[in-house]
C-alpha cells in the first residue's frame, strides 16, 4: 500500500473527515477530557453534556490529520445518545468499523479521540462524586 493520500481511505473516513459533526464546544460542559499526541500532534478536545446518566450532546474540537479528525466526529455520534456506562464501552475497533476501516498502522491514531471521550465522563464522574 503506497504511502500518503486520500486513497488510503475509505469513503467513510472521507466524509467524516470533509464534513464532520458535533465541531465545537459546548457552554458550560458538564465533562471535558483533552488528550494530545507527542508523536504526531494531533490535540484532541471533548466536552460532553450528561442528564439523567445519558450524554445528552457530545462536541469536539481537533487539530490533526484526517484520522484524529475523521475518527473525533465518529467518537461523538457513537456517543450521543448513549449511557454512561454505553459510552464507556465503545471500543477502537467500534470506531474503525463504523468509518469502515482505516489504513494500516493508522489505528494506533484513532483511539485518541475515544481516550478524550472517557477523559470527560471521568471528569464529569470526578465532579458528581
Amino acid at each position: 500500500m503506497k504511502k500518503g493520500g486520500i486513497g488510503l481511505y475509505s469513503k467513510k473516513v472521507i466524509e467524516e473527515f470533509s464534513n464532520p459533526e458535533n465541531v465545537g464546544m459546548i457552554e458550560d460542559p458538564d465533562g471535558v477530557g483533552e488528550i494530545g499526541s507527542t508523536v504526531d500532534g494531533d490535540i484532541i478536545n471533548i466536552s460532553v453534556r450528561i442528564k439523567d446518566n445519558v450524554l445528552e450532546d457530545v462536541k469536539f474540537r481537533t487539530f490533526g490529520c484526517v484520522v484524529a479528525i475523521s475518527t473525533s466526529s465518529m467518537v461523538t455520534k457513537l456517543a450521543k445518545g448513549r449511557t454512561i456506562d454505553e459510552a464507556l464501552a465503545l471500543t477502537n475497533e467500534d470506531v474503525i468499523q463504523a468509518l469502515d476501516g482505516l489504513p494500516e498502522g493508522k489505528d494506533r491514531c484513532s483511539g485518541f479521540a475515544l481516550d478524550a471521550l472517557k477523559l470527560a465522563i471521568d471528569n464529569y464522574i470526578r465532579k458528581n462524586e
